[in-house]
């Protein structure tokens, strides 16, 4: 596990969410807003237009995550590989090595997201490595749009600062679009999702009590994934 070397400054008015992720020489930790994206910076090109193309994903051969979360139930996560392929090869990697396995959820916001991925449980811990940003604004084309259910990674403002972190959407929050990797889908459990959504948390959104992910399983319906292309000179391991 590495630790942050430093904090992220936040500018914001209103509360802040943890979707983004550490700064220069860190790991993921977040402070993004859900009223705080300027909509004048986002360059999403569909943004304009009058009818919105909605493209399912969907595959037979795509790989499911189950994920059991303790007290509450079983999540099942359809993952995209067409959509963000490096993404999906880095968070199948990381379910099979058990990273995820007794991870909590330690930013929760009903109506917006809930997230998880910090082995340090406090939105500033992450594997010892990033990925690069697969999303439209950092020059790939990933029109997942950010509807309930679907999952994405945290970040910083460093578009490639992804590591481990990510978030279930749990209100449409589509002004994430073109700025955010979505790479999947809960086609299982959303019921489940709702109900982590409506814990008590403190001021920084943190759960009162822990909500954990006991273990997440990968299905990849007899497909071979590559080990993700890694960004590692951005980080210290402090172990």
């Amino acid at each position: 596990m590495i630790k942050m070397k430093h904090l992220l400054a936040t500018t914001m008015v209103l509360s802040s969410l943890t979707i983004m992720m550490g700064c220069q020489a860190t790991t993921p930790s977040e402070t993004i807003n859900k009223n705080e994206v300027n909509l004048n910076d986002i360059t999403y090109e569909d943004a304009n237009k009058e009818e919105e193309v909605v493209v399912d994903y969907s595959k037979e051969t795509n790989p499911i995550v189950t994920m059991n979360i303790k007290d509450y139930g079983t999540v099942k996560i359809e993952l995209y590989p067409e959509v963000a392929p490096n993404t999906v090869n880095n968070f199948i990697e990381l379910v099979e090595n058990g990273f995820y396995d007794g991870l909590t959820f330690h930013r929760v916001i009903n109506d917006f997201v809930i997230q998880g991925g910090d082995p340090l449980g406090n939105g500033m811990g992450g594997a010892d490595y990033s990925i690069e940003g697969e999303f439209i604004n950092n020059g790939h084309e990933n029109y997942l749009s950010h509807e309930e259910g679907v999952i994405s990674m945290a970040r910083s403002y460093d578009v490639n600062s992804a590591s481990s972190q990510f978030f279930i959407v749990t209100g449409s929050s589509t002004y994430l679009d073109g700025e955010y990797a979505g790479f999947g889908k809960v086609i299982e459990g959303m019921d489940i999702v709702n109900s982590v959504e409506t814990v008590n948390v403190d001021e920084s959104d943190k759960p009162l009590e822990d909500v954990v992910i006991e273990s997440m399983k990968v299905d990849l319906k007899g497909i071979e994934y590559e080990s993700p292309e890694k960004i590692i000179d951005k980080y210290v391991n402090n172990e």
